[in-house]
């Protein structure tokens, strides 16, 4: 398939840098790890990957801002593209030696009226050799070959949800909501999985794996990408109160899934916010 000149550059900058991943991956006893805060590790492949990811993306875009997981916003305050890079998505996965992370890149656009749009995602796990990828209007594919789609499952006693569990820093009442929503959706649904990279999870909701998915908090560059993905594939993807995360530019909660789940989960998410007192 012939990629477009933004895709190309995506894709050559994710597979240069999986490579010093994979190293690391393999050697993954010996690495340097420094703890940034409970749960949320930072180790030097992390590091190398994102400085490997900026050289690749700045040499062939110059000009284009940057927001990064680890070093954060850059580049000019009057950018018209800017890339949103997880070098590491599922960095405690990747740190015990599961092989379940990714690299995450999504390109967004900002208009000359100021608002902010996905244009392009992809999303690399080098271990299983699957790149999902997408851009604006065009789709979503698996590895340049087969076009993706939402599932088509109509019966929550038949889906399968993705989700992503509060951990030691997460506040009492993001822990409580999400508590409520498993308790509503688990008698009705037939699984709920926790694999830890949301970039993936979402990716999959494209591919049809799961047929929805709810986090609390995440961070642009943890769901860029796939928040695009999910749309181009069919889906919907919004926070608890129906916005549609075209325009992201924080911490959002993420409701995703095949048209025919989206609106029930989104409602119990919601009604477990409301609870919580969030």
């Amino acid at each position: 398939m012939r990629l477009t000149p933004h895709m190309a550059v995506m894709q050559a900058a994710a597979q240069k840098a999986a490579r010093s991943l994979v190293r690391d991956f393999s050697e993954v006893e010996q690495l340097q790890v420094s703890i940034k805060g409970p749960g949320d590790f930072v180790s030097q492949a992390d590091l190398r990957a994102e400085a490997t990811l900026r050289e690749e993306l700045e040499h062939a875009r110059p000009g284009y801002a940057f927001l990064m997981e680890e070093s954060g916003a850059s580049g000019s305050d009057n950018w018209t593209w800017r890339w949103i890079v997880d070098p590491l998505d599922g960095t405690t996965n990747f740190l015990h030696g599961i092989p379940h992370w990714a690299i995450s890149i999504g390109l967004q656009r900002r208009h000359e009226d100021g608002t902010l749009e996905m244009m392009a995602g992809l999303v690399y796990n080098p271990i299983a050799n699957e790149m999902f990828w997408t851009e604006k209007g065009m789709g979503v594919f698996l590895n340049n070959e087969r076009r993706l789609r939402v599932s088509s499952r109509r019966k929550l006693s038949e889906a399968l949800f993705g989700t992503g569990i509060p951990f030691a820093k997460a506040s009492e009442e993001r822990i409580a909501a999400f508590g409520r929503t498993l308790g509503a959706l688990m008698p009705k649904v037939a699984g709920i999985r926790r694999f830890g990279a949301a970039a993936l999870d979402l990716a999959w909701v494209a591919a049809g794996r799961f047929d929805g998915f709810w986090e609390f908090g995440l961070k642009p560059w943890d769901c860029a990408a796939g928040l695009l993905m999910v749309r181009e594939a069919g889906g919907y993807v919004t926070d608890e109160t129906g916005h549609d995360l075209t325009d992201i530019d924080g911490d959002v909660n993420i409701i995703a899934a095949n048209p025919y789940f989206h609106g029930p989960l989104k409602d119990l998410v919601a009604a477990a916010l409301k609870q919580s007192g969030q």
